[in-house]
């Protein structure tokens, strides 16, 4: 995940309000945020009078409107200490965004080791056992059976019930990182991890289904509740597990496959040379143009090149040049996970394969390694 600029205070189409910023993290509040509130209210509100008899229908609108209040905060600190730990770590955190079914922390790099894996995920439902146990605290010095009693109550529920949930060992959840950290710290292979959580999800995904059918069988009074719930969280679950695989397929190196399998062959190229010349001798190489003194002024771009040499062949090639960047150079000898990985995480289609020395080596294009990992063969 890329790290973005927020610039509009009022919101932002694709995550919703922005609230405010945590140090450099906007955090986002999601429209479909106000439907669940909405929902929370509605379904509390005549939970309040059946546990309150007699209390008055505006009494109990605020309270469960309270509630959701809330538990509105209490979801924000549980995403806001996996920021925390995410940033104490240096890996950058895109956003944090509050939505229907919760929230979600966007760090933007994965984390290089288990052990910090298992520790930012461990973060939120760390804080959330913490606010059940302070807000379970003070029931004791709050009269038993009064309005603010019954809140306190369901809050120290809620935060009890959000951490116990987010522990379950599978993908998404927080419970499904700590599994994934657990087993790519016993193997040393992160994959291993990620495929054995992604079962983990499926499962959780599965005794959802299964308890709400139960219930439905049963004939219970909110057994419909219940079935739609666990239809919607079971849903979110299986498709977060997906998504992890997809990522975690993208950013690890193909089964099978060497840096050589996949790296072209490099040719340097005069800087000044005709940019049709320079498309002609890129055909299945990659073309590093360098200056007459001896400094290369980037890689040869064929998109651009071929939009010049349309329009005026002779322009020198450098017109189409695009820059080597530190972060578009790859070490021949990094492990290859890593080398996937700074592929995955950075904005470029080719990077530049340099040897120990820091000569080129060959050329690494985006496509070819996606064409690896999905069995493609490479065109």
């Amino acid at each position: 995940m890329a790290t973005t600029s927020w610039t509009r205070r009022s919101g932002d189409p694709d995550g919703g309000l922005r609230l405010f910023r945590v140090g450099s993290v906007p955090v986002l509040l999601a429209p479909s945020w106000w439907i669940g509130s909405i929902v929370v209210t509605a379904l509390y509100t005549p939970m309040v009078g059946q546990l309150m008899p007699g209390i008055g229908t505006a009494t109990a609108l605020v309270l469960a409107a309270s509630f959701a209040l809330l538990l509105g905060l209490s979801v924000l600190a549980h995403e806001l200490g996996h920021c925390v730990v995410a940033l104490r770590y240096g890996l950058p955190v895109r956003r944090l965004r509050l939505f229907l079914l919760g929230g979600i922390s966007e760090v933007s790099r994965s984390p290089a080791k288990p052990a910090q894996e298992g520790l930012i995920a461990a973060a939120g439902p760390a804080v959330s056992i913490v606010l059940a146990l302070l807000f379970g605290a003070t029931l004791a010095v709050v009269p038993a059976g009064g309005p603010i009693w019954l809140l306190l109550l369901e809050t120290t529920l809620a935060n009890a019930a959000v951490a116990v949930f987010n522990l379950l060992p599978g993908l998404p959840l927080d419970g499904g990182r700590m599994l994934r950290a657990a087993v790519w710290g016993l193997t040393g292979r992160r994959g291993t991890g990620t495929r054995t959580a992604v079962v983990g999800g499926g499962i959780v995904a599965g005794l959802l289904l299964l308890w709400a059918l139960l219930r439905l069988v049963q004939g219970s009074s909110d057994r419909w509740l219940w079935l739609g719930v666990c239809v919607v969280t079971a849903w979110f679950v299986i498709a977060g597990a997906r998504s992890e695989l997809v990522t975690e397929m993208r950013r690890s190196w193909p089964e099978g496959v060497s840096l050589n399998d996949l790296v072209r062959p490099v040719l340097q190229l005069p800087a000044e040379s005709p940019v049709a010349d320079a498309l002609a001798a890129s055909a299945g190489r990659g073309v590093v143009l360098v200056r007459a003194d001896g400094v290369a002024v980037g890689l040869l771009d064929e998109d651009a090149a071929r939009k010049i040499a349309e329009q005026s062949p002779l322009t020198p090639a450098e017109a189409a040049a695009e820059p080597i960047r530190p972060e578009t150079v790859l070490l021949d000898s990094e492990p290859t996970d890593e080398i996937a990985e700074q592929v995955r995480t950075t904005a470029a289609w080719q990077f530049l394969v340099v040897d120990e020395e820091g000569r080129p080596a060959g050329v690494l294009r985006r496509q070819d390694l996606r064409a690896a990992a999905t069995g493609r063969r490479r065109t």
